[in-house]
């Protein structure tokens, strides 16, 4: 059987996909990381690909920049084909835009960085066993569209998570961040720390502490359940 890959799109010239990435090598998936910022370009069609990740980023979903715009665009090359796709917080917010919902920040400027805790609608309960508290790293939201099931609740944003169609998913939160990611972001970006709704070092360290192993917990179920689709078709 050949070896399928997983397309990975970064945003910075730096970003790792951290341990998701880490997984989906454990999985026995190849990454294929695309930089599409750095004129990487995306392939017109998933043949080549069990799914995508698009990840996160300094940047809005809403700036005029031709690669995001494109990049938005590209998401339906997957919606198209049914192949698994996941959005992690501004991957999740280019989904939203794509199906036609608004990303923006609150009216207040009140952002979430650090831990702070989701709740599972019926429709996420029906799905799988979800943590209480995710890291978080981003300062706008994305709204609830029209005939997407929302998954996952939260206090400052209300919408965490959703699906669309049968292997589409947008989360807000960071599951994929690693110690030394955490470690990295903290450091480089001290002054978001100031803002209302951002934790400080020791308390985002704290909440690792307390909350991480949940979060690998359901990061691995997740991952198993999102690929079900393609791992099937490759079992036959």
């Amino acid at each position: 059987m050949t070896r399928k890959k997983i397309l990975i799109v970064l945003h910075q010239e730096h970003s790792s996909p951290g341990r998701i990435g880490r997984l989906l090598i454990e999985r026995g998936h190849e990454l294929d990381i695309r930089r599409p910022r750095f004129d990487d370009p995306l392939p017109r069609t998933m043949g080549e690909h069990d799914g995508a990740v698009i990840f996160g980023g300094p940047m809005s979903a809403n700036d005029d920049e031709a690669w995001i715009r494109r990049e938005i665009d590209w998401i339906g090359v997957p919606l198209r084909e049914d192949k698994p796709f996941l959005g992690v917080c501004l991957g999740a917010q280019m989904l939203a835009r794509h199906l036609g919902g608004k990303v923006a920040p609150r009216e207040d400027g009140a952002v979430e960085i650090g831990y702070w805790p989701i709740k599972a609608t019926q429709d996420g309960h029906a799905m799988m066993e979800w943590p209480g508290h995710v890291y978080h790293w981003h300062k706008e939201g994305f709204e609830h569209v029209r005939g997407t099931r929302l998954l996952a609740t939260g206090e400052t944003f209300t919408n965490q998570a959703f699906a669309c169609e049968r292997a589409a998913y947008g989360i807000q939160f960071h599951p994929e961040v690693t110690y030394l990611m955490m470690n990295r972001w903290t450091a480089k970006s001290e002054e978001k720390l100031r803002a209302t709704g951002a934790q400080d070092r020791e308390t985002q360290l704290w909440g690792r502490h307390q909350h991480d192993h949940s979060v690998q917990q359901w990061l691995h179920s997740f991952l198993d359940l999102w690929l079900k689709p393609r791992m099937a078709v490759a079992a036959e």
